[in-house]
Protein backbone atom coordinates (compact mmCIF):
# COMPACT_ATOMS: atom_id res chain seq x y z
CA UNK A 1 0.00 0.00 0.00
CA UNK A 2 3.01 2.54 0.27
CA UNK A 3 3.45 2.91 -3.10
CA UNK A 4 0.77 3.38 -4.78
CA UNK A 5 0.48 7.64 -3.44
CA UNK A 6 4.01 7.27 -5.11
CA UNK A 7 2.76 5.74 -8.21
CA UNK A 8 -0.49 8.04 -8.28
CA UNK A 9 1.90 10.96 -7.78
CA UNK A 10 4.13 9.37 -10.92
CA UNK A 11 0.70 9.34 -13.01
CA UNK A 12 -0.49 12.89 -12.48
CA UNK A 13 3.56 14.06 -13.00
CA UNK A 14 3.43 12.68 -16.33
CA UNK A 15 -0.14 13.56 -17.12
CA UNK A 16 0.54 17.34 -15.99
CA UNK A 17 3.97 17.44 -18.30
CA UNK A 18 1.96 16.46 -21.19
CA UNK A 19 -0.80 18.77 -20.52
CA UNK A 20 1.75 21.78 -20.27
CA UNK A 21 3.15 20.65 -23.74
CA UNK A 22 -0.11 20.74 -25.05
CA UNK A 23 -0.91 24.17 -23.58
CA UNK A 24 2.32 25.64 -24.54
CA UNK A 25 1.90 24.57 -28.37
CA UNK A 26 -1.24 26.18 -28.20
CA UNK A 27 0.47 29.23 -27.50
CA UNK A 28 2.83 28.45 -30.62
CA UNK A 29 0.55 27.57 -32.79
CA UNK A 30 -1.51 31.08 -32.06
CA UNK A 31 2.59 33.07 -32.47
CA UNK A 32 3.10 30.81 -35.63
CA UNK A 33 -0.33 32.18 -37.74
CA UNK A 34 -0.83 35.39 -36.22
CA UNK A 35 -0.38 38.19 -38.83
CA UNK A 36 2.76 39.64 -38.00
CA UNK A 37 0.64 43.32 -38.11
CA UNK A 38 -0.97 42.46 -35.08
CA UNK A 39 2.08 41.69 -33.41
CA UNK A 40 2.53 45.66 -31.81
CA UNK A 41 -0.71 46.33 -33.35
CA UNK A 42 -1.98 49.76 -30.78
CA UNK A 43 -5.10 47.85 -29.13
CA UNK A 44 -8.29 49.86 -27.98
CA UNK A 45 -7.94 52.08 -24.85
CA UNK A 46 -5.36 50.61 -22.47
CA UNK A 47 -5.04 47.31 -23.53
CA UNK A 48 -1.70 45.36 -23.61
CA UNK A 49 -0.39 44.60 -27.15
CA UNK A 50 -0.37 41.35 -28.58
CA UNK A 51 3.54 41.08 -27.85
CA UNK A 52 3.06 42.78 -24.47
CA UNK A 53 0.49 39.72 -23.64
CA UNK A 54 2.79 36.57 -24.96
CA UNK A 55 5.71 38.63 -22.77
CA UNK A 56 3.85 38.51 -19.92
CA UNK A 57 2.97 35.13 -19.78
CA UNK A 58 6.68 34.08 -20.69
CA UNK A 59 7.62 36.43 -17.97
CA UNK A 60 5.15 34.67 -14.75
CA UNK A 61 6.43 31.32 -15.45
CA UNK A 62 9.76 32.64 -14.92
CA UNK A 63 8.43 33.87 -11.72
CA UNK A 64 6.86 30.77 -11.12
CA UNK A 65 9.80 28.32 -11.72
CA UNK A 66 12.22 31.22 -9.80
CA UNK A 67 9.61 30.97 -6.50
CA UNK A 68 8.58 27.49 -6.35
CA UNK A 69 11.55 25.66 -7.92
CA UNK A 70 14.51 27.87 -7.52
CA UNK A 71 17.09 24.97 -8.48
CA UNK A 72 16.09 24.75 -11.73
CA UNK A 73 17.46 26.86 -14.70
CA UNK A 74 15.38 30.15 -14.70
CA UNK A 75 14.79 31.57 -18.68
CA UNK A 76 16.10 35.04 -18.83
CA UNK A 77 13.02 37.45 -19.14
CA UNK A 78 11.52 39.05 -22.38
CA UNK A 79 11.52 43.04 -22.93
CA UNK A 80 7.87 43.63 -24.29
CA UNK A 81 9.07 46.87 -25.84
CA UNK A 82 11.30 45.12 -28.15
CA UNK A 83 10.41 41.19 -28.25
CA UNK A 84 9.68 39.78 -31.89
CA UNK A 85 6.88 36.84 -32.14
CA UNK A 86 10.47 34.95 -32.83
CA UNK A 87 11.95 35.49 -29.84
CA UNK A 88 8.66 35.23 -28.05
CA UNK A 89 8.32 31.60 -29.70
CA UNK A 90 12.18 30.63 -28.07
CA UNK A 91 11.26 32.14 -25.12
CA UNK A 92 8.35 30.63 -24.67
CA UNK A 93 9.57 27.12 -25.53
CA UNK A 94 12.24 27.34 -22.94
CA UNK A 95 9.63 28.56 -19.97
CA UNK A 96 7.27 25.64 -20.67
CA UNK A 97 10.76 23.16 -20.82
CA UNK A 98 11.28 24.74 -16.90
CA UNK A 99 7.49 24.41 -16.39
CA UNK A 100 7.12 21.13 -17.09
CA UNK A 101 10.24 20.07 -15.33
CA UNK A 102 9.03 22.10 -12.27
CA UNK A 103 5.27 20.02 -12.84
CA UNK A 104 7.53 16.91 -12.96
CA UNK A 105 9.15 17.25 -10.07
CA UNK A 106 5.96 18.76 -7.87
CA UNK A 107 3.82 16.38 -9.21
CA UNK A 108 5.76 13.19 -10.03
CA UNK A 109 8.05 11.95 -7.22
CA UNK A 110 10.07 14.54 -6.41
CA UNK A 111 10.39 13.32 -3.31
CA UNK A 112 9.73 16.43 -1.65
CA UNK A 113 12.19 18.77 -3.49
CA UNK A 114 9.20 21.25 -4.10
CA UNK A 115 6.63 20.99 -1.41
CA UNK A 116 4.67 24.38 -2.45
CA UNK A 117 3.82 26.68 -5.56
CA UNK A 118 4.58 29.75 -5.12
CA UNK A 119 2.38 31.94 -7.57
CA UNK A 120 3.52 35.05 -6.75
CA UNK A 121 5.62 36.37 -4.01
CA UNK A 122 2.40 38.62 -2.39
CA UNK A 123 0.56 35.35 -2.10
CA UNK A 124 0.59 32.66 0.07
CA UNK A 125 2.47 29.44 -0.93
CA UNK A 126 -0.13 26.58 -2.02
CA UNK A 127 0.98 22.52 -1.36
CA UNK A 128 1.45 21.15 -4.84
CA UNK A 129 -1.06 19.00 -6.33
CA UNK A 130 -3.31 19.55 -9.27
CA UNK A 131 -4.58 22.69 -8.11
CA UNK A 132 -1.25 24.12 -9.04
CA UNK A 133 -1.44 22.94 -13.18
CA UNK A 134 -5.10 24.48 -12.81
CA UNK A 135 -4.05 27.81 -12.15
CA UNK A 136 -1.24 27.56 -14.62
CA UNK A 137 -3.39 26.58 -17.11
CA UNK A 138 -5.81 28.99 -16.08
CA UNK A 139 -3.32 31.70 -16.36
CA UNK A 140 -2.59 31.06 -19.57
CA UNK A 141 -5.87 30.27 -21.73
CA UNK A 142 -7.09 33.71 -20.02
CA UNK A 143 -4.24 35.31 -22.26
CA UNK A 144 -4.44 33.42 -25.28
CA UNK A 145 -8.73 34.12 -24.85
CA UNK A 146 -7.03 37.89 -24.97
CA UNK A 147 -4.86 37.69 -27.77
CA UNK A 148 -7.73 35.96 -29.86
CA UNK A 149 -10.08 39.12 -28.64
CA UNK A 150 -7.80 41.75 -29.56
CA UNK A 151 -6.05 40.28 -32.93
CA UNK A 152 -10.27 40.18 -34.09
CA UNK A 153 -11.10 43.64 -32.56
CA UNK A 154 -7.72 45.08 -34.78
CA UNK A 155 -8.72 43.56 -37.67
CA UNK A 156 -6.78 40.66 -37.61
CA UNK A 157 -8.56 37.48 -36.76
CA UNK A 158 -7.52 34.05 -37.31
CA UNK A 159 -8.37 31.54 -39.74
CA UNK A 160 -10.94 28.87 -38.55
CA UNK A 161 -8.71 26.12 -38.90
CA UNK A 162 -6.74 28.03 -36.30
CA UNK A 163 -9.22 28.28 -33.81
CA UNK A 164 -10.79 24.51 -34.25
CA UNK A 165 -6.76 23.56 -34.08
CA UNK A 166 -6.27 24.64 -30.25
CA UNK A 167 -8.92 22.73 -29.48
CA UNK A 168 -7.88 19.36 -31.63
CA UNK A 169 -6.24 17.60 -28.36
CA UNK A 170 -5.76 14.80 -30.03
CA UNK A 171 -3.46 16.20 -32.38
CA UNK A 172 -2.13 18.56 -29.92
CA UNK A 173 -0.95 15.94 -28.03
CA UNK A 174 0.62 13.98 -30.59
CA UNK A 175 2.53 16.75 -31.51
CA UNK A 176 3.60 17.28 -28.15
CA UNK A 177 5.47 13.86 -27.92
CA UNK A 178 2.57 11.61 -26.62
CA UNK A 179 1.13 9.22 -29.71
CA UNK A 180 -1.60 7.68 -27.67
CA UNK A 181 -3.73 10.71 -26.85
CA UNK A 182 -5.14 12.34 -23.90
CA UNK A 183 -5.70 9.69 -21.30
CA UNK A 184 -3.91 7.31 -22.53
CA UNK A 185 -0.87 5.95 -20.18
CA UNK A 186 2.61 5.81 -21.57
Amino acid sequence: MTTRPHQVRTQLGRAAVRIFAANDRMNQILIEHLDPAAWRAKPPSKARTIAAIFTHMHNVRTKWIRLTAPHLKVPPQLNRAHCTPQQARAGLADSAARCAEMLAEALGGGWGRIQEFHRDGWARPWPVGPEMLCYMLAHEAHHRGQVLMLAHQLGFPLPNKVMSGIWNWEKLWKECGSPGGPGVVS
